[in-house]
Parts: structure tokens; sequence; C-alpha cells
């Protein structure tokens, strides 16, 4: 069955891809291929007439945590952080569009010359419209992660899932890296994660997803197709829910 004959699980997602995932291999900057990639998993769940929102991380152009714990002011290297966003959603804006896939970038900070400002409504309108909508600039505050951005996005936008794609493929009871006797979880719920302090994301994104009875869904961004099998509906990652 082709994925233009396939009906999705979801109607609308959000999308949240860290700003490592971008950069492959390399120890910094942006690998096109892995960009390529990932915008051609986007462009087949367009084809499923899937509205996707995405949200991703700078941490592969900048990290403002890691200067603030250096020294500089913290609301500054924020403020820097937030234009690796905008800077990442550009790139990945591009190549979507040299694909055929109608995309906005849509800013938490007011950079008209680049790209739109974030209104919810507007954003709305261009998923509906079947435009990718990529939220930069994390919420336009400093001391919030780019996980708390696209929890607050994906209730926003009314998505029926947030789907964050990682280096593993789903939740582990500890690094499976370091740990070769870690378990995946296949479910489990925003309390439980939250007490055994699995690193899913920044408890301010978990509480807010749990109020919000939004489901997250963690897999592995680099194994490819598991973006499109989730949307599918199949059992790929780990799932999170409040109950």
């Amino acid at each position: 069955m082709s994925t233009r004959d396939s009906r999705p699980a979801f109607k609308r997602i959000l999308l949240k891809l860290s700003g490592e995932a971008l950069m492959g291999d390399g120890e910094s900057g942006i690998d096109t291929e892995i960009l390529a990639r990932i915008a051609g998993e986007v462009l087949e769940l367009r084809r499923l007439d899937v509205e996707v929102g995405m949200v991703v991380g700078g941490g592969n152009l900048f990290r403002g945590a890691g200067l603030a714990r250096a020294g500089m002011d913290r609301v500054t290297a924020d403020h820097m952080g937030m234009l690796a966003t905008v800077m990442n959603a550009l790139a990945m804006q591009d190549t979507l569009e040299r694909l055929g896939v109608f995309t906005r970038v849509m800013s938490a900070i007011r950079i008209n010359q680049v790209c739109e400002d974030y209104i919810r409504r507007r954003a709305i309108r261009h998923l509906e419209k079947g435009r990718v909508v990529i939220f930069a600039a994390g919420t336009g505050n400093p001391f919030f992660t780019t996980d708390s951005a696209a929890s607050l996005r994906a209730v926003e936008i009314n998505a029926e899932v947030m789907l964050k794609g990682t280096k593993v493929d789903g939740i582990y009871s500890a690094d499976p890296v370091k740990d070769v006797d870690a378990v995946r979880y296949e479910r489990i719920t925003y309390d439980e994660a939250l007490a055994r302090k699995l690193g899913v994301m920044d408890a301010t994104a978990i509480v807010m997803c749990r109020e919000h009875n939004l489901p997250l869904k963690v897999f592995n961004i680099n194994r490819r197709g598991d973006l499109v099998r989730i949307v599918r509906g199949e059992n790929v990652g780990t799932t999170v829910v409040r109950e």
C-alpha cells in the first residue's frame, strides 16, 4: 500500500526536533543530507494530508545555557539561542520548499524581514491550507527550552499528538548508550516520567502536555521511515500519556 492510499492516525501533529538532529555525525552545523531526509519524510506526511507543525532546536549552532554557565548573561545567551533556532527553521523551510512543500516560518520574536511573526490564528490557518509551519525562536522568552516551546505550540494549534525525534528509539530506564541493561518503555505516563526523572523533556514541557492531555511519542529520527510509520498508526518508539 502506498503512502497516498494509507489513512493517517493523526490529522494534525507537532514534530519536535533537536538542533543536534540536524548535524549528523559532525560536531556542529547542519548536515544537508540529514536535512533532506527529514524534509522528504515531512513531504510524505503532506501526501497523507497530515497537517504538520514543527519546532527545531538550535543546539547544533549555539547553546545559550552553555554560555550562561561560562559567565555570559543568561538572558543574552538565551536570545542568541533563539536566533539559532531561526537559522535552523529557515534551512528546513528552504529544503522543504525545494521539494515543493509550501512552508511558513513563524518566529516568537519579531524578525519580519526573514519570517512571519507568530500569531496563533494565522498559524492554524496556514495548517488548514496545507502549509507546513515551523515555529522558531522558542517561546520568545529566556529561561524556557524549545521542548517547552514545542509543548506550548502543540497545545495552541490543537495538535493531536507531539512527536519528539531523538537519537534513540524511545524512552529508557537509563541512558542506553551507557547502560546495556537499560529497559525501553513502550508506554509510560507523564507522572512516571517525572517521578523517575527519565529526562524525556524538561518538567515544564511534561506538565503542559499532561495538563492538556496531549499524547507524546518519542522515537528515533535517524531511523528512516519511523516518522511516517508513527503517523500511520504503527507502534513505534515510546508513547507518553496522561494515564
